[in-house]
């Protein structure tokens, strides 16, 4: 599914602030590779988007990635190499996925829906650790829990939520509980959020590790379109 134009110039404006760039970097990179010194940076990025890339660190790192392939920056083990004598920690490799498009919802009769925080945290009790700490559930600004009202006291088992980035991008995050996963409750929820987000005149953007297939799928399944990837290692203080 393609994204409209429009679409598209607003997810570039987006990430052109997140990054810190000017608004139309992205836009008017006509095949160049962006770049971005900033030698107090607390990490080292590269973004692809729509075919454009941008690399924004600390001017050694910029320097020692010179010359190297777009699809050689966006692997993980080679912004690790690059930043070895600087102490660089691995934070992931992650595509990003991007919609435009309501979602079909199909209503279902067997949950209830709740903007709880408690549940929201109840939640990550229920979930492995580092899924929990991926998502971020309880610490995003928008909330959407699904919840079994049958049940005392009423138990979470699926949520998802947004924060607002650049003012125009909804960030979407979605947990469910362990044994309530591939019954369709995750890309339920997702559209869900998607609809809510839309509601808000915000774009939904969703990011998943390359290595987590469940989220690519969910977030193919809610509507979503592969747009470009996240690339980033984390810098320790005067590295």
């Amino acid at each position: 599914m393609e994204l409209d134009p429009g679409t598209v110039s607003i997810i570039q404006l987006g990430w052109s602030r997140l990054l810190q760039l000017d608004d139309t970097a992205f836009a008017g990179a006509a095949g160049e590779r962006i770049y971005r010194r900033d030698d107090d940076a607390e990490l080292l990025t590269f973004v692809r988007l729509f075919g454009e890339e941008a690399l924004v660190g600390p001017g050694w790192a910029l320097d020692a990635a010179a010359g190297l392939d777009g699809d050689v920056l966006a692997s993980h083990s080679t912004l690790l190499r690059l930043t070895r004598d600087h102490g660089g920690r691995g934070l992931g490799e992650a595509n990003l996925y991007f919609c435009d498009s309501l979602p079909t919802l199909e209503p279902r009769d067997d949950v209830a829906v709740s903007d709880d925080l408690a549940f929201a945290v109840d939640l990550e009790r229920l979930c492995p650790p580092d899924d929990t700490a991926e998502v971020g559930l309880s610490e995003l600004e928008h909330l959407t829990i699904l919840v079994d009202d049958s049940s005392a006291p009423p138990a979470p088992f699926a949520g998802a939520g947004f924060d607002i980035w650049s003012g125009i991008l909804a960030h979407l995050g979605v947990l469910t509980a362990p044994e309530k996963r591939g019954q369709g409750y995750a890309s339920f929820i997702a559209k869900v959020a998607v609809e809510d987000a839309m509601a808000a005149g915000l774009v939904p953007q969703w990011r998943a590790r390359t290595d987590n297939t469940a989220s690519i799928r969910t977030a193919l399944r809610a509507g979503f379109t592969g747009c470009g990837s996240q690339t980033s290692v984390l810098l320790p203080a005067n590295g």
